[in-house]
Parts: structure tokens; C-alpha cells; sequence
């Protein structure tokens, strides 16, 4: 077997941390990433893996540009720009943590890198809260479904969000819901949250639910076929929506009626697919929630309508 070829040192020259943060956006953009898993540029990655790599607050740069790092800090950071750019997995992969609107959460490749713009929502005030036009008061929900939750960040933040409820968090993936434990362990939740193994709806039969939270697989077949190696690099049990990607979106629809409590609300983010949703019932009454970057991807129905 051939000796693994030793990594090359960092150059000299990089000595700050403003020189490697500019030397990751020219490694980026030479390497033509793609973004998306919480940052949106060259940029913004290269300054989220200088500050997480050096274990600094993700949201204060400026205070540390001009700090000179010691040759442990140089021979971390250049290693995982070399990494980005060369294996194109997500950052927050490489680093094992994403961060949702400021709340750190466990990553790695057993599931999805958090980014749901449900997360979003729920944190400003458009779900919950006097101004939301769902739940005007956060007291009053006692029990939340988040389905399909992956790592377990959308199921740790309505829990933070609802004080009062108690939260199911549902997937099919044993490995994602592993990772969910470790995460609702970090935040203290174990009495509150309960990640469970399942399909949907079926490890829950007969309970139902003030709010039901979800982020589905909804990436269209289309768009499966030409995903980036960044996104490739992801669980695709946890992407793929079938040929419109809708599919799991019908099945949800279709039983979720049976698990809301009389006035519950169902909140469902189904990407670029509203087209594709509209066309399909043209006659639900639905109500399409707007995020800061994005607008008719998460829709909210009520269960009378349903």
C-alpha cells in the first residue's frame, strides 16, 4: 500500500488571520464552490471556517483579523481550506457545527446541514407570536410534531420557541436521529423533545398535535440529477422528493388532518416546488409564510382546511 502523501505546510506568508481568511476566498472562488449550508458566498464561508476552525464567536471578525496565529492555528486552518475546496463537502461538515439564526448545532453526514427556513420562521415571530397570524400566544401549544427532523434543530428550537409543549421529533433515519439525541442532550431537552424512529405519521398513530413542524425531502428529480458535490455530499433519503417533489408532501397532507388538534396548524417547506404545489391543489387554502431570502416556499394551513 503507498504511503499517504503528507499534507503540504501553509505558506509563510499566512501568518494572520486576515491572511488566511483572504487566502480562502481565493481558494473558493479559484475552485469554483458552491454555497447554500449557511453561508452564501466565498466570503461568508471563508469567514465562518477562520473564526469556528479557531473556536471564535462566528459573528465578530473584525476584533481578530490582525491576530497572529500560532503554527498549530495555521496548520488547522489550512487544512480545512484545502479540504473545502478539494472534497467540496460542506463546511459545517468538515467542522462538525451549523449555526441557525445564532444556535449551534452538531453536523455531520448523518443528516441534512440545518437550514430550514421553518427554523427562521419560528424564531421571527412568524409562527409564534402576537404579529404571526398562526399562535398568538406561545403558552397555549402543549404538543408539537416535528416531522421528518433530521439532526434535530427544527424540534430543539420549537421547544425553546413553546415553553409549555412537548415535542415529538420523527424520522426514518436511525443515524439522523442519533445525531438529533446528541444535539437535544447539548440544549437539556431530554424531557421535552423525544426524538423517535418511524415513517411519518406511523410511530405517532392516535396522537395529535397543536402544531405539526416540517421540512420533507423536496428536491424534484430534475434538480436530484444535477445537485453540486456540496450538496451530493448530504443524505439523499433527506433531498430527494421524487419526480415532482412532492412525494412525501402528498402523504403528509393527506394524514395530517388526523393528527392536529381542532385549531392546530400544519407549517411545511417545500422549496422552489410551489408550482408544482399550486397545480396540484388548486383549491387548498393555504397560507405561504415569507423568509428574509425567500418567499412561497414554506406554506401554513390550518386543519380545518385540510
Amino acid at each position: 500500500m503507498p504511503a499517504r502523501r503528507k499534507a503540504a505546510p501553509p505558506p509563510p506568508e499566512l501568518a494572520t488571520l486576515r491572511d488566511f481568511w483572504r487566502h480562502a476566498v481565493s481558494r473558493f472562488r479559484e475552485a469554483g464552490l458552491t454555497y447554500g449550508h449557511g453561508t452564501a458566498d466565498a466570503t461568508d464561508e471563508a469567514a465562518f471556517i477562520v473564526l469556528e476552525g479557531l473556536h471564535l464567536p462566528i459573528d465578530r471578525l473584525e476584533p481578530f483579523l490582525d491576530a497572529r496565529l500560532t503554527a498549530p492555528e495555521r496548520k488547522r486552518l489550512h487544512g480545512l481550506i484545502e479540504a473545502r475546496a478539494t472534497t467540496r463537502k460542506p463546511a459545517a461538515y468538515l467542522l462538525g457545527r451549523a449555526y441557525v439564526q445564532g444556535h449551534p448545532f452538531r453536523c455531520d453526514e448523518r443528516a441534512l446541514v440545518p437550514r430550514s427556513f421553518v427554523a427562521e420562521l419560528l424564531l421571527g415571530g412568524a409562527i409564534a407570536g402576537p404579529e404571526s397570524g398562526l399562535i398568538d400566544d406561545v403558552s397555549s401549544v402543549g404538543s408539537v410534531l416535528d416531522l421528518c427532523c433530521g439532526g434535530g434543530s427544527i424540534a430543539i428550537l420549537a421547544a425553546l420557541t413553546f415553553p409549555q409543549a412537548k415535542i415529538d421529533a420523527v424520522d426514518l433515519s436511525a443515524a439522523a436521529l442519533a445525531l438529533a439525541r446528541e444535539n437535544v442532550a447539548d440544549y437539556g431537552l431530554g424531557a421535552r423533545v423525544e426524538p423517535i424512529e418511524g415513517d411519518l405519521f406511523a410511530p405517532v398513530k392516535g396522537r395529535r398535535y397543536d402544531l405539526i413542524l416540517t421540512n420533507p425531502p423536496y428536491v424534484d428529480a430534475e434538480a436530484m440529477a444535477g445537485l453540486p458535490a456540496e450538496y451530493r455530499a448530504e443524505p439523499g433519503l433527506a433531498l430527494d422528493g421524487g419526480r415532482d417533489g412532492l412525494d412525501l408532501v402528498r402523504r403528509i397532507l393527506k394524514d395530517a388532518k388526523r393528527h392536529l388538534a381542532p385549531g392546530g396548524w400544519l407549517v411545511c417547506e417545500i422549496g422552489e416546488g410551489r408550482e408544482a404545489f399550486e397545480a396540484t391543489w388548486p383549491r387548498l387554502r393555504v397560507l405561504w409564510l415569507d423568509a428574509a431570502e425567500a418567499s412561497g416556499e414554506v406554506f401554513a394551513m390550518r386543519a380545518a382546511d385540510l
